[in-house]
């Protein structure tokens, strides 16, 4: 069983909005050697169809495109409550812009010239969050703060708290290992499965969105930074 069909049982299928013909082909061609189904697009709108029409396990999508652009593309997807794994690919690769790509609801960013083999990481490692589970977890507490890996649901007290995909995973991950300080690296393998460069700042945007969601109406603070060492969730 190859890593493209791993946990699945069947080929998975990728698709790939970008409207350079000569990127698109190039993609589609890789992603095919390494055992994917492929599915293209030249824009955004034809983009959405294809997520309606084929349900495909993870898009591959460029931000600059007529039309539709790529983060109006994920934009409109969280909207409609879609977890579809998004990786953003764009030409732009400061702070700024990694942070736009995660509001408007990507799951990672890749910029250009990019390497194949970091691509392909990437790609795995969505898809292999994405995969379904082996089991069904308990809730996970700490405090008043629950979590149901089952049902992806998530409570601070009565409050229901409205997380992304990569926002539940990244809480869940703390709470399985309350009052353990996670490294940074540790966190971006657990999490996105790669070798992630540490001076991102990516990890720091989502740490900010989980403080704003659990923290609301003056609940005391529960996910703690370890100056130098990484993230901790814990009662005091």
């Amino acid at each position: 069983m190859t890593e493209a069909t791993e946990a699945w049982g069947h080929p998975r299928t990728v698709l790939v909005v970008e409207d350079d013909p000569g990127v698109r082909s190039t993609l589609e061609h890789l992603l095919r050697f390494e055992g994917y189904r492929v599915l293209t697009a030249p824009d955004g709108l034809r983009g959405l169809s294809l997520i309606e029409e084929e349900d495909p396990d993870l898009a591959v999508v460029d931000v600059v495109m007529p039309g539709l652009d790529g983060l109006a593309l994920c934009r409109t997807l969280r909207r409609r409550g879609a977890a579809l794994p998004v990786l953003v690919l764009t030409a732009r690769d400061q702070v700024g812009d990694r942070v736009a790509g995660l509001d408007a609801g990507a799951d990672d960013y890749l910029a250009k010239p990019f390497a194949t083999e970091e691509l392909l990481a990437r790609i795995r490692a969505l898809l292999r969050r994405a995969a379904p589970a082996d089991d069904t977890p308990g809730t996970l507490t700490v405090g008043d703060l629950t979590l149901n890996p089952a049902t992806r649901a998530a409570h601070r007290g009565a409050l229901p708290l409205d997380l992304t995909k990569t926002e539940f995973d990244v809480l869940e991950l703390l709470l399985r290992n309350p009052g353990v300080v996670l490294t940074r690296a540790q966190i971006y393998e657990r999490i996105w499965g790669y070798d992630f460069d540490t001076a991102s700042r990516s990890l720091d945007v989502y740490i900010g969105y989980l403080r704003r969601k659990t923290e609301r109406d003056g609940a005391p603070r529960l996910i703690h930074t370890v100056r130098n060492v990484g993230f901790t969730v814990r009662t005091a």
